[in-house]
């Protein structure tokens, strides 16, 4: 039998609008990152770890967003956050 001790989520996040809205880029951008803020807002909120690893600014007003985050909170993640 297995049993995850503790486990870290990676994920690659990409915050975008449609590009039928016909926003402009730096306005795509605003609203992407408020996006992002409330994202992370809610992780924030339900008090779950994380660690932001890499922001990227796309030409199309989008963000690539690398964020490591805990699974569970039954266990010490510590060491995946350093």
């Amino acid at each position: 039998m297995k049993r995850v001790k503790a486990a870290c989520i990676l994920q690659t996040l990409v915050f975008l609008q449609k590009p039928e809205t016909g926003f402009s880029r730096e306005r795509m951008l605003k609203i992407n990152q408020e996006e992002f803020e409330h994202y992370k807002a809610t992780l924030e909120r339900q008090k779950t770890r994380y660690q932001i690893d890499d922001i990227a600014e796309q030409e199309d007003g989008s963000l690539v967003v690398r964020v490591r985050k805990q699974y569970n909170d039954n266990t010490d993640v510590s060491e995946y956050f350093k």
